[in-house]
């Protein structure tokens, strides 16, 4: 504690320092400018001497100010306001002219009208130059942010004993990521939080540079034992791993129909894209109506730079309210607003924001002097959509959740997306994204000290939508687009690029064979010029293809009839792993390279394409083929065990959204006052199961939080949904009654 006292001590001198300088610095500039104003004598003097002169000048008037000004307030309290406003800038230039006058360094001189315009001008300076300063000491604000918080609460009733719940999602950031941070010291409130206690002894190894001995506990710094406060639960996602489907399912109980971050949905003729405004209140409404209730955050919740609202009253850069007019049901801007209101707010996010956009600039150029590889394009826009996500949503967010506590709302819920976009472009172990980790971490022991000011308890829960997983793009090591291998498949033209490449090459080869004779371009074009172009959507390592003029979900025949060599162009290619299609003889099958045929009931039972994907990856492509809206063909990309690398069909090196590698298990830190999350030692399955905990803990510390009936529109929603056959649900309703 005495060196945390220390380092406060030094950190006001230099911001005092630092104004003491950008004072000086005006008053010689305002000396220039106004001929009233002088820091010489008659007879002139050196510069030297008149830099002393204005830093003494600039020093006596801040201290002045610091001492004199709040003895003027009080008296002032007295004075009406309309002759208070004339005083304010009198006695400032008073200030100013008694400051000048005590300079011991030498004359100085000023008018008195231009008294009270330098005064004006430098206590304007000094204000702003502190309060970026102050700003950018997270320990400063989060003191400042208590106070206002303090006073607007006064008029709150007080809020229940219970302890409340906040969830704070690391967007991105896969469980393996997390330990290999916490081992390297990236993260200390993590590390303070986990420990090596037994629970994470085998996810979190300890490190003799890192890690506290061994025995369970964590030395506190004045040499006392601190225990460990949260465990570590590893879970895993659907086949879709991306934040569409996980946070649908971890606010609102349902990931059902959610095939991918992209689909095109034949009977609406339309592209989904979840993090467009349109699809994502079109998910909302749909979740709702499947699981009869609100979501999560119905009762006295807060949602915070999320996809989905949770049901939450509180909102505030909430994408699915983003399209409604604004009014009393819709916050979604209010969030910046109401934090760009205040100037240090301001203040603080514009430093922070130039600061990373040179970040950024300098990252990127080092890796391309460097020639790193894999690398993907980071110009553009790209700087300032990675400070945005990096520093502006952080700080709205981060401080919207601080609100939210110290008003004593009873669930909130955000997003920090700053390591999943930065991430997408460096890689998910790259030095880049370890800084955006550290920042991250600050920001947790920041709530958790705002914590300890709430007027009521909190659980601070930690957990990831999906992880990432490395690799080169498919573009990059084959020359050629999953599209452009889609339309090589049915004979369609393709891009000279990909037509000299050897992947576009025996992409045409294998129409050809599979029509038995050899074809000349032209008459493969003329084959299938009268259909519709396939649709080709990316979702990281995770492609479809839809043909959008046929109404239903075509079968292996129908595909194998329309265009004879598309399936085995794609299931042979060394990047990808599979595809999934519809059988009318089997229901479903997966395909892979050399012939594999495997049903999808028969996926347990032999060794196929999805062995390399690990547990899990059967049930998953076997629920996913149940959606609606699955496309014709889905594609996932080629995956190597031994290095954990995918394959993106985007321009990402880091990637997500399909199977294979860290992308497919994120983490659940959770406090332990809170029960486990599965009481058998086993890893959650699905975002799904992810609510259903979060559920239970919030009855565990508040009671009942989501009515599944609470009005009549919800229980008609539920009865139809029951009568639809939603036998997940009534599972799941039938796990939480005994529990």
């Amino acid at each position: 504690m005495r060196g945390i006292r220390w380092r406060r001590f030094a950190g006001q001198i230099g911001r005092s320092i630092t104004v003491w300088a950008v004072s000086t610095v005006t008053m010689l500039a305002l000396a220039g400018l106004l001929p009233d104003f002088q820091l010489q004598s008659p007879d002139g003097d050196s510069a030297t001497r008149i830099a002393v002169t204005a830093a003494c000048g600039a020093g006596a008037f801040g201290i002045l100010s610091a001492v004199v000004w709040p003895l003027l307030v009080r008296l002032l309290l007295l004075v009406p306001a309309l002759v208070l406003g004339l005083l304010v800038f009198f006695l400032n230039g008073s200030l100013l002219l008694l400051a000048l006058r005590i300079n011991p360094s030498g004359p100085a001189e000023a008018a008195p009208e231009t008294a009270v315009i330098v005064a004006a001008v430098m206590s304007a300076v000094a204000s702003a130059t502190g309060a970026a300063l102050a700003v950018r000491d997270d320990e400063a604000y989060r003191r400042r942010l208590h106070r206002l918080a303090t006073r607007s609460r006064r008029s709150h009733p007080p809020c229940p004993g219970a302890p409340g719940l906040v969830c704070v999602q690391l967007d991105g950031v896969g469980h393996d990521v997390l330990v290999e941070a916490v081992r390297k010291g990236l993260m200390p409130t993590v590390h303070r939080w986990l420990g090596p206690d037994a629970g994470t002894a085998d996810a979190v190894p300890p490190a003799a540079d890192t890690m506290p001995p061994a025995g369970g506990d964590v030395p506190a710094p004045g040499g006392a034992v601190r225990p460990a406060t949260h465990r570590l639960t590893p879970w895993r996602t659907d086949w879709s791993s991306q934040t569409g489907a996980s946070q649908l399912g971890i606010l609102h109980g349902t990931t059902f129909d959610v095939p991918a971050f992209r689909w095109y949905e034949k009977d609406r003729g339309e592209v989904m894209v979840c993090n467009r405004p349109t699809s994502a209140a079109e998910l909302q409404r749909r979740a709702v109506l499947r699981t009869g209730h609100g979501g999560l955050l119905t009762v006295d919740g807060a949602s915070r730079g999320n996809l989905f609202s949770g049901g939450a009253g509180e909102q505030a850069l909430v994408l699915s309210i983003a399209t409604r007019r604004r009014g009393p049901a819709n916050r979604s801007r209010a969030g910046y607003f109401a934090y760009f209101s205040d100037p240090a707010n301001a203040v603080r996010t514009a430093l922070s924001f130039a600061a990373e956009v040179a970040r950024e600039i300098g990252q990127s150029t080092r890796a391309r002097l460097r020639r790193e590889r894999p690398r993907v394009g980071r110009g553009g826009l790209y700087p300032l959509v990675r400070a945005f996500a990096t520093v502006v949503e952080r700080d709205v967010v981060v401080a919207a959740v601080m609100g939210d506590m110290l008003a004593g709302r009873t669930c909130v819920y955000a997003d920090l997306v700053a390591y999943d976009e930065v991430a997408h472009h460096s890689g998910p172990h790259s030095r880049d994204a370890e800084k955006v980790l550290q920042r991250l971490d600050r920001s947790l022991a920041l709530l958790e000290r705002v914590a300890e000011h709430a007027p009521r308890p909190y659980r601070i829960v930690v957990l990831s939508d999906h992880g990432q997983s490395p690799g080169e793009t498919f573009r990059s090591r084959y020359g050629l687009t999953l599209g452009d291998l889609v339309r090589a498949g049915c004979g369609l033209p393709v891009p000279r690029r990909a037509e000299r490449t050897r992947s576009g090459a025996e992409a045409r080869t294998a129409v050809r064979a599979a029509l038995r004779r050899p074809v000349e371009e032209r008459a493969e074009r003329h084959r299938t010029a009268p259909h519709r172009e396939p649709v080709v959507l990316a979702s990281g390592n995770l492609g479809l293809v839809s043909f959008p003029d046929v109404p239903h979900r075509m079968t292996k025949e129908e595909i194998d009839a329309r265009h004879p060599g598309l399936l085995t162009t794609l299931a042979n290619h060394p990047g990808i792993g599979f595809l999934l299609v519809r059988s009318e003889e089997h229901g479903g099958v997966v395909l892979g390279a050399h012939g594999a045929e495997i049903p999808l009931a028969g996926l347990d039972d032999e060794p196929g394409p999805l062995a390399r994907f690990g547990p899990g990856a059967a049930d998953a492509v076997r629920r996913t083929h149940s959606f609606p809206h699955t496309a014709d063909i889905m594609v996932n990309s080629a995956y190597e065990p031994a290095d954990g690398e995918v394959l993106a069909f985007e321009e990402q090196i880091g990637s997500h959204g399909g199977l294979g590698g860290a992308q497919s298990r994120p983490f659940l830190l959770s406090p332990r006052q809170l029960s486990a999350p599965v009481v058998d030692g086993a890893e959650p399955a699905g975002a799904e199961h992810v609510h259903r905990v979060l559920r239970r803990w919030l009855r565990e510390l508040d009671g009942p939080q989501v009515p599944l009936t609470g009005n009549p529109e919800n229980a008609e929603n539920a009865g139809n949904a029951e009568n639809a056959g939603n036998a997940e649900n009534a599972e799941d309703a039938a796990k939480e009654r005994a529990a």
